[in-house]
């Protein structure tokens, strides 16, 4: 901007003369020419020829020449924004370090000055900013925590609600007699007097239930389980029974789609094994898998003892009115032979 304005003192000739040029060169030439010029009377340079006035008639002369060139190459509008930008970007070695980003006019002390105010500017914007951030966020937390309020106020709500609608329901049934046809109605509860740890409110409350028929799910499941397994095993004893000993292929194909069957509802016991290990509230009364082999091999050795016991009948008669005869005489008998 400062190169811009600037109008020449000097005559064109003269400072064609001064740069050891002709007219008509191009910019590189008149670049060169003054690097070379200004190596040699550049008073930092610190050689014998150093001069500072033919330093400064040499940077006047360049300017003029360099003007000059451009206004020939382009004479038009856009010669002058190249003019600009030559000047920008080929300017002065000792002006690179007294840029300040960009900011201010003038000579380097005016610009630095400029520079430094320009510095608290912008710190004094970052500040803000940052202050105006804070407050953004430190808001945002305030409504969350609101609507965080307006929630847990809306589930109080919802829980009262429910808790009014079951005392109707029950207020409303008794008015109707739904409850006249329980056990114990009009009698005294029993006075709690088990461990001291339980709250007598809830363990009245819970016996209330199961006198009543109302038992937990989990209490539900074992014993279904249990009958369940119960069943099989004895089913499995009586196919086992009816097919006899020993066993023609026929019946070996059979007894082999009946353990089958046993296996496949083994499994399905299994998966209501799962469902009751997920619902029992104590550790200690989780159950394990039933195994379909140990299964059908208990159910072939109670076979197995059923039929010796029906081979054998006598012999285990005498044995027990053996018993009966001698009584201590034959224990005492044994003990010495010890």
């Amino acid at each position: 901007r400062m190169l811009s304005g600037y109008k020449p003192k000097g005559n064109v000739k003269d400072s064609y003369k001064i740069l050891e040029l002709e007219e008509g060169c191009s910019l590189d030439e008149v670049r060169d020419s003054y690097r070379t010029l200004a190596k040699k009377y550049h008073p930092d340079s610190s050689s014998s020829t150093a001069d500072p006035a033919a330093f400064i008639r040499v940077e006047e002369a360049y300017r003029v020449v360099l003007n000059d060139v451009a206004a020939k190459q382009k004479p038009s509008e856009s010669g002058e924004e190249e003019e600009e930008d030559v000047f920008k970007v080929k300017s002065l070695q000792h002006r690179h370090y007294l840029s300040f980003e960009g900011v201010g006019i003038g000579t380097p002390s005016q610009r630095e000055k400029q520079y430094m105010q320009f510095r608290v500017d912008r710190a004094t914007e970052q500040v803000l900013e940052y202050r105006q951030h804070r407050l953004d966020s430190s808001y945002a937390g305030t409504d969350l925590m609101r609507a965080k309020d307006v929630r847990e106020s809306k589930k109080v709500k919802i829980t009262q609600a429910v808790e009014r609608l079951v005392e109707d329901l029950i207020q409303e049934s008794m008015a109707k007699g739904d409850f006249d046809n329980l056990r114990g109605k009009g009698k005294p509860l029993q006075k709690f007097s088990d461990c001291p740890h339980i709250d007598p409110m809830t363990h009245n409350l819970n016996r209330i239930l199961i006198d009543n028929g109302y038992q937990p799910e989990w209490i539900l499941l074992q014993k279904e389980i249990r009958e369940t397994i119960e069943g099989l095993r004895k089913s499995a004893v009586a196919a086992r029974r009816k097919l006899g000993e020993p066993m023609t292929p026929l019946e070996q194909k059979q007894w082999s789609r009946i353990c089958e069957q046993f296996m496949e509802d083994i499994r399905k016991l299994n998966k209501r094994v799962d469902n009751f290990n997920l619902v029992v509230p104590i550790l200690s009364r989780q159950m394990v898998h039933f195994s379909p082999e140990k299964e059908i091999g208990r159910a072939q050795k109670t076979y197995e003892a059923l039929m010796e016991k029906a081979s054998h009948p006598d012999t285990k008669e005498s044995q027990g009115e053996d018993g009966k005869r001698f009584g201590w005489k034959s224990y005492l008998f044994k003990w010495l032979n010890l």
